[in-house]
């Protein structure tokens, strides 16, 4: 991945509303987790889904994630509303990534340089939280 510029965009309004079941993933599949944009296109965070476990910042089920570069973080749990499928062309990711790309592009404009808009950060259980389900003391 490219060195990133962070900005502060708003929460998307996309992701915290979008309606996905836990269900939709299943592991060994590869997904990503959008984190912005460079050149018009979204980049983000590939991992793979490797067992059910349970999201703490949204008290619902989620997936824990292996993200195949390691480090202190290699595995986290995300919810499954945060990733869209890198392993095979679902209808559901695709109109999902479609959206968040002419939301991000049409704020960022089609530069080069990537942007990370800040949108995610880690708790202390190595649990993935959208700023939009951020709760105090979580």
């Amino acid at each position: 991945m490219p060195e990133t510029r962070p900005v502060y965009l708003p929460p998307d309004p996309l992701t915290p509303k979008r309606d996905i079941t836990h269900q939709h993933f299943r592991p060994g599949e590869h997904v990503v987790i959008l984190k912005g944009a460079a050149g018009g296109e979204l980049w983000g965070d590939a991992m793979k889904v490797v067992v059910s476990s349970w999201h703490t910042p949204t008290d619902e089920d989620g997936w824990r994630l292996l993200d195949p570069n390691g480090g202190d973080r290699s595995y986290v749990t995300a919810h499954p509303r945060y990733l869209v499928h890198l392993s095979r062309r679902c209808p559901e990711c695709l109109m999902h990534q479609k959206a968040l790309r002419e939301y991000l592009v049409k704020r960022l404009g089609e530069g080069e340089e990537a942007v990370d808009c800040r949108w995610y950060s880690l708790n202390a259980l190595n649990q993935l939280v959208h700023v939009a389900d951020a709760r105090p003391g979580r």
